[in-house]
């Protein structure tokens, strides 16, 4: 049976030990800006003290969980899962799992093989789309024993995407290369 292609970005599903403090979210300031920034879209820590979308390559903070602020048009205190492009608003806090040892859930952009396990890729960036407004951020197809953002920890126990040997299989990583395990800044 085939996977099904429905990619959600980078999916918060536990912590590595699964301790009892596991998925706790941190708040980060978003500056206005043209770009969106969907729901489980990575994102990564911007020269200007604020976050932003994380593209491949990138050191990635973690993956928006929602967004809070006070609406520029209806002076309305706004939640949502995703921050639309231009925004205006200047009291934007996005709600991050930056967890270094967070564990996530992607589909793959490649065919993974049980040989990927343990190896590292990037994320290939696509924008999230209406009405859900949820990433469309999948693991890149090329996994190697180099570095790279993501290190695949293991696969999916979904049913419709568990499948090695076949496109769009759902894995399971972590953050290899992380903001918060770094050793130098922006």
């Amino acid at each position: 049976m085939a996977n099904k292609d429905s990619a959600f970005g980078l999916k918060p599903i536990g912590k590595v030990g699964q301790n009892r403090d596991n998925q706790g979210l941190s708040e980060y300031d978003i500056a206005a800006s043209a770009t969106a920034i969907y729901q489980n879209d990575p994102v990564k820590m911007l020269n200007t003290g604020t976050i932003g979308v994380a593209a491949a390559t990138d050191v990635l903070l973690g993956s928006l969980n929602g967004v809070f602020f006070t609406d520029a048009t209806t002076s309305k205190p706004t939640f949502a899962n995703n921050l639309k492009a231009s925004n205006t608003a200047s009291d934007i806090v996005g709600f991050i799992s930056d967890d270094p040892y967070e564990r996530f859930e992607v589909q793959s952009a490649g065919t993974p093989a049980q040989t990927n396990i343990g190896n590292c890729a990037d994320i290939v960036y696509a924008a999230g789309s209406a009405p859900n407004y949820v990433s469309k951020v999948e693991i890149s197809g090329t996994m190697a024993n180099s570095a790279a953002q993501l290190k695949i920890m293991g696969v999916s126990k979904d049913p419709d995407n568990n499948e090695l040997g076949s496109a769009n299989t759902n894995l399971v990583v972590t953050i290899n290369e992380h903001f918060l395990k770094q050793t130098a800044g922006v």
